[in-house]
Formats: structure tokens, sequence, C-alpha cells
């Protein structure tokens, strides 16, 4: 996997984030989370996928960098694009840049609603997510094995993937885990990640979690 950079012959917008693209939406599919659009920049035509929204075809947009995805499936649509971006960045009017913080836990508050009906068994030789957070000291600095449903993913933001699971476990309030990987996953599939335990983790600007799993792999997709 590579980062989606901007063509070096594309002309930049003044004070707009020099990562930026220009393009052309030519097809678009609508899935119940994201858009899978197929656009143009002038010099090739490719395929992105951005958290769903409305889209004009033929309608002139911006697009921050990607993270390209080969081969990926998307179940929902029962298709495989050969190479798709997924693009957090998306706009129709010049992208400035700014610093993009990820969606973060403040005051003990969680990340995401508490989706019913969801139990999913834990892997073999893992833990829940209760487990997690009532043993979350002496899992510090640990590699685990979790097993959830995706309820929330947001890409390319600070070079990683921002995945939240839930597998029907609690303590003390706790439901929803965070997780950042360099992997893809839709909303409400179902995986198992692998990544190391950190606690009291702090990213400045207020966006600070009790626990959450970095650099993740997802070795098993439910």
């Amino acid at each position: 996997m590579t980062s989606f950079q901007s063509c070096g012959n594309q002309k930049k917008d003044e004070n707009t984030n020099p990562n930026s693209r220009k393009i052309t939406v030519e097809e678009i599919i609508q899935s119940s989370q994201y858009s899978y659009l197929k656009v143009n920049d002038g010099d090739k035509d490719f395929w992105i996928a951005i958290a769903k929204k409305e889209v004009e075809k033929g309608g002139t947009y911006y697009m921050g960098k990607g993270l390209e995805m080969q081969k990926f499936t998307s179940k929902e649509l029962k298709r495989t694009f050969d190479i798709i971006f997924f693009v957090q960045d998306f706009s129709d009017q010049p992208i400035a840049e700014t610093k993009t913080m990820p969606a973060g836990k403040t005051s003990g508050k969680q990340t995401s609603e508490r989706k019913a009906g969801i139990s999913v068994k834990p892997a073999e030789g893992g833990i829940t997510i209760a487990e997690l957070y009532s043993n979350k000291d002496s899992y510090a600095g640990k590699k685990v094995k979790i097993s959830g449903e995706v309820v929330k993913f947001n890409g390319g933001i600070m070079n990683k993937n921002w995945i939240h699971i839930q597998d029907g476990t609690e303590a003390s309030g706790n439901f929803d885990l965070t997780v950042t990987t360099n992997d893809v996953a839709e909303v409400g599939n179902k995986i198992t990640i692998e990544g190391t335990v950190s606690v009291n983790k702090d990213f400045g600007a207020g966006y600070s979690y009790d626990v959450i799993i970095e650099d993740a792999t997802i070795p098993v997709k439910l």
C-alpha cells in the first residue's frame, strides 16, 4: 500500500494543500457508507472512495491524498476494484492545508454510539473489549487480538486509517475500541485485529484515548 500523491505537473492553488488535486467526477456508485467515484485529474482516470455524500456527475471537486488499496473488494457492491484510493479530504472548494486530527475521546466519552445487536465471539487466543478495558494497565505495550464489528471508518488521517469496533461487551461503560491501521475495512465488517495496546494516549488539542490499539493488522475478516 502506498499513499496517493499529487502529480507534479498539476498547477497548485495558492494557499492550498500542496497534496490536493483537482478532479472531475465521471461515474458515481453509492453504497450505504461510501461514495465510490471514478474521477479524472486531467491526466488519467482512477477510482476513489469517500464517506458517503451527494456528488454531481461531471462536477469539479478537490481531493487530498489518499491510501492506495489494490484488489479491494466491497462486499456490499460485490465488486473488486483493481486499484482504489480511500480519500479523507474531498470538497467542491480548494482544500486548505490544515493539520487534521482524528475524532478522539475526550473526558471519557465514547467516540461512537453503541450499536444494538452486536455480538462477536472472541478469536482463538484473543480477548474481548471488556477484558481489555478491565485490565488495560496489564495489557499496556502488549500485542492483543480482538474481534469486533466495524462501526466507524476514517481513512487517511495522519497517514493512518482509524477504525472503531464493538463486540457487544463493555466494562464500566466502555464498549467502543479505536484502532489505527494501514488496512481497510468497511462499516459492518466483522474483523479480527492484532495490534499493540496504548493507554492514556494524548494526541494534543484535547484528543486523548484511555485505550487505543495502534499499528494493527487485520488478518481476518469474518
